[in-house]
């Protein structure tokens, strides 16, 4: 599993940051207060901090209908894994409906797959997870998806 290490260059991953101060470019988290506003940040909170239910013994992101719970249960034989792997994913490029490079879906997909192993971690210490991202590089932008299913 890769990890993030260091800083990475957030000059390429937003573009527009060279752009402020006469093109001496700012900080992300200078942009952020000056492009972003707080609903926006109130609707990642859901992305960044996930919120999870337990349904049977399925552990799943809020939002699932127990119709496709059942759906899933019938098409994969009754397999957890399966189950929740399924209802559980997120693909990276769906967070916008904008372009996104490689390298942004690479970092966010990082990013997320550390934030539900520690979120799952905390709220479920008593149960075994698997978080996946696929992050070999060169996929369509729709195969970088993060998703988890309990051990």
């Amino acid at each position: 599993m890769s990890q993030i290490v260091g800083l990475p260059d957030f000059n390429a991953l937003i573009p527009d940051l060279c752009a402020w101060n006469g093109g001496k470019g700012v900080p992300p988290e200078v942009w952020i207060g000056a492009e972003g506003n707080f609903p926006l940040a109130v609707g990642y909170s859901l992305v960044f901090w996930p919120r999870f239910s337990v349904f049977e013994d399925y552990v799943l992101r809020d939002g699932f209908s127990v119709d496709s719970v059942r759906g899933f249960e019938k098409s994969t034989g009754h397999n957890r894994r399966a189950v929740e792997g399924v209802l559980n994913h997120l693909h990276i490029a769906d967070l916008h409906d904008t372009e996104v490079n490689e390298q942004q879906l690479l970092y966010l997909g990082r990013i997320l797959r550390q934030i539900h192993q520690v979120k799952l971690c905390a709220d479920f210490p008593d149960r075994r997870f698997e978080v996946v991202f696929n992050d070999n590089p060169d996929q369509h932008p729709a195969d970088y998806q993060i998703t988890f299913y309990q051990l």
